[in-house]
């Protein structure tokens, strides 16, 4: 079985304000839904939520993949990928993913709720 990387922003690094009726606990309520869904298929995923500073992002990463790799995909958050601000934080992460996992495939989703389906993608 693939072991799986999913990567998303922490709810914490969230600006809430362009989307109403939405609040870190609500999106945290969401991630921790998706995740449980993951493994209650049978998934073996690992979550790493993070920041938005590149370095920062960059060091949790490489912590998650020398505790838990290898990994053979990873999934990385919409929150991280299509927020303009974060393309150098998105460039970064992939950049660190194929350098320390040669051969990673990616998937990527569009909301929690459809992680699963990312993943199924591609497993």
């Amino acid at each position: 079985m693939t072991k799986i990387l999913t990567i998303g922003l922490h709810p914490s690094a969230i600006d809430f304000s362009d989307h109403p009726g939405m609040d870190e606990a609500t999106l945290a309520a969401r991630i921790e839904q998706g995740e449980a869904a993951l493994h209650a298929v049978g998934l073996d995923t690992v979550a790493c939520l993070v920041g938005t500073d590149p370095d920062a992002a960059e060091k949790s990463v490489r912590e998650r993949l020398s505790a838990d790799g290898p990994f053979g995909l990873a999934m990385i958050g919409a929150g991280v990928r299509v927020v303009p601000e974060h393309t150098a934080l998105f460039e970064r992460l992939v950049n660190v993913l194929v350098a320390a996992e040669p051969g990673i495939r990616f998937c990527f989703n569009t909301t929690p709720e459809t992680t699963i389906d990312a993943i199924r993608r591609w497993t």
